[in-house]
């Protein structure tokens, strides 16, 4: 298989919520909502980097399309790692997310690996993770 990622889709329950934090809170750029004229269709997608989108959907609508039970969400299933070219960029970010209403679980901090991270929660509960790796050169 040649990996092909180009779509990363969170489920939601409030899709207007989840836009404005993404959109007004973290400034990710997006058309908005798209596909209200479907039923099970409403969506929003944000351009990240080199093709790659979030997109925000309705739990119950994804639930419905992919024919699986609707489920109680966990935000230890997985963590999006956005990772940033220094610490002060963690600590901007960090900010950025809290003003915008995430939740602090792990304040910027260094890291036993030697690295800088720290996690917050989205308004549905996913985690990420604003990190700054020494190994890793980060482009743009």
């Amino acid at each position: 298989m040649k990996p092909r990622i180009s779509v990363l889709t969170l489920g939601v329950d409030d899709l207007e919520r989840s836009l404005t934090f993404y959109r007004d809170g973290l400034g990710l750029q997006t058309q908005g909502i798209i596909g209200t004229e479907f039923e099970h269709g409403a969506v929003a997608f944000f351009d990240l980097q080199a093709g790659l989108k979030l997109a925000i959907w309705q739990r119950k609508d994804i639930a419905h399309e992919a024919k699986v039970p609707l489920a109680s969400p966990s935000s230890t299933e997985f963590t999006i790692g956005h990772n940033v070219g220094s610490k002060e960029e963690v600590d901007k970010i960090m900010e950025l997310a809290a003003k915008a209403g995430a939740v602090i679980t792990d304040p910027a901090h260094e890291a036993f690996w030697g690295g800088y991270s720290g996690h917050f929660l989205d308004p549905d509960g996913h985690l990420w993770e604003v990190v700054w790796n020494p190994a890793w050169e980060i482009e743009g």
